[in-house]
């Protein structure tokens, strides 16, 4: 920028006696730009975000698989028959077990110390002293049982029954040592038990089948529970059973309401009918926001023209206390009466597990009584998952039987295809009896 001054400089400016101007230079004033903040910077992943082989399994715009599948032809005649019961491999231990018990029961009659355990509680019964069992010398014995069935996730209601039954095969009767007392204490808590495992009505699934068959029509199972207890991966482990012992089987989307819920589903008929054949495992799905009731009331009908055998319907998980939803449920078993209503509860959340179940049942009752004579919708039988991740706190499935009555049908035991069992009643009972 130029800047003229008038101000004199020099001699010849004095000797005209006029003002020279002087011109100025001065520097250009520049608007200065507000610098940008650094932000943060992406995420570098291994895949550099770019990449979803391995990880994305719905299928592309065709409807055609698009799935990477592994060989997994080695699990194929691998469930063959009837499930073998879980940990059937470890009642040879159990049975060691129950040998060293009667080893620490010698060694308390010899004064020496046992083990400890469940029926360590009746060493508190002096013996030199008493020969009769009295209700008094047992009630200091029985709330120390009580507190150990309860830790193991029996319900303390039932806890308490069992006690009781107890106290009434015990007291009156004479003892001379503690190793009597403790064989007949441990017979008959364990019949007690074997009794409350083993409900009157026993669910034969393969049996039903071909009854279902003969009779010209397939056999419907409808699986439901509260959210995220795996209705869908055990979904998959019953139609892998099923489909091992020769049965066509029609899988129903009716979780029309999760997102990712479909394609999970196709994802898993996609790895079955790989293994068998196309015309052996189908899914049948209309989308999302459809009505699952009329949904499934159309795929059995569809299951019914093209000859398959079994139908298995999957539901949206859903609280128990969420009326509109239970009213939701309690429509599609009134109006498709499927042959078995699967309640699927999680082993590793105890006795939340006996509260969902009682309120699913009790939502059924009340919601959906057939024209049929009046008779009620209730569930006819559980699926427990994650078996394998409670040790010995079996006591969920001991609560569910009994507030039920109902059978417990299969077990879930781990993540792949052949990890479903049905319920070992012995190893259950061996369990809380430690």
């Amino acid at each position: 920028k130029r800047v003229v001054s008038t101000q004199s400089t020099g001699l010849a400016a004095k000797k005209n006696g006029k003002k020279k101007p002087v011109v100025v230079e001065e520097p250009e004033k520049r608007e200065k730009t507000p610098s940008k903040k650094k932000g943060k910077s992406a995420r570098s992943w291994d895949m550099g975000g770019k990449s979803t082989d391995g990880i994305d399994f719905s299928s592309p715009s065709d409807g055609a698989a698009n799935l990477n599948l592994k060989d997994e032809s080695h699990l194929k005649g691998t469930m063959s028959g009837d499930l073998s019961g879980f940990n059937e491999e470890e009642d040879d231990e159990d049975e060691e077990y129950e040998e060293e018990d009667e080893g620490d029961n010698v060694a308390a009659k010899n004064g020496g110390g046992g083990r400890g355990g469940m029926f360590s509680f009746f060493k508190n019964i002096n013996f030199s002293t008493q020969q009769t069992v009295t209700a008094e010398s047992l009630e200091p014995v029985l709330d120390k049982l009580k507190e150990h069935l309860t830790s193991k996730n029996v319900a303390s209601e039932i806890s308490v029954q069992l006690c009781d039954s107890l106290e009434s095969s015990l007291v009156g009767k004479s003892y001379s040592t503690f190793t009597g007392l403790s064989s007949t204490a441990r017979e008959a808590l364990s019949d007690a038990l074997t009794k409350i495992l083993s409900p009157k009505r026993r669910v034969n699934v393969l049996r039903d089948v071909m009854d279902a068959k003969s009779k010209d029509r397939p056999y419907v199972v409808t699986f439901c529970g509260v959210n995220g207890v795996g209705k869908s991966t055990n979904l998959a482990k019953v139609c892998f059973w099923l489909l091992d012992n020769g049965y066509r089987v029609l899988v129903v989307g009716g979780d029309t309401f999760r997102a990712g819920a479909l394609e999970q589903l196709r994802t898993h008929v996609v790895r079955l009918a790989n293994l068998y054949s196309e015309d052996m495992v189908q899914l049948f799905e209309r989308g999302y926001g459809k009505d699952p009731a009329g949904l499934t009331f159309e795929a059995i009908k569809y299951a019914k023209e093209r000859r398959y055998d079994v139908v298995l319907v999957d539901t949206a998980g859903r609280m128990q206390d969420n009326e509109p939803l239970m009213r939701a449920l309690s429509k599609l078993v009134a109006l498709n009466k499927p042959d078995l209503t699967l309640f699927v509860g999680e082993a590793l959340v105890g006795n939340e597990a006996v509260d969902q179940l009682v309120k699913f049942n009790q939502s059924l009752i009340d919601n959906s009584t057939t024209a049929e004579a009046g008779t009620k919708s209730v569930i006819d039988g559980i699926l427990l998952t994650k078996f394998d991740c409670i040790d010995d706190k079996v006591g969920a499935a001991i609560s569910m039987t009994y507030v039920t009555g109902q059978p417990i049908v299969f077990v879930g035991t781990g993540q792949q295809y052949p990890d479903l069992k049905s319920l070992n009643v012995k190893s259950v009972v061996s369990a809380l009896l430690r």
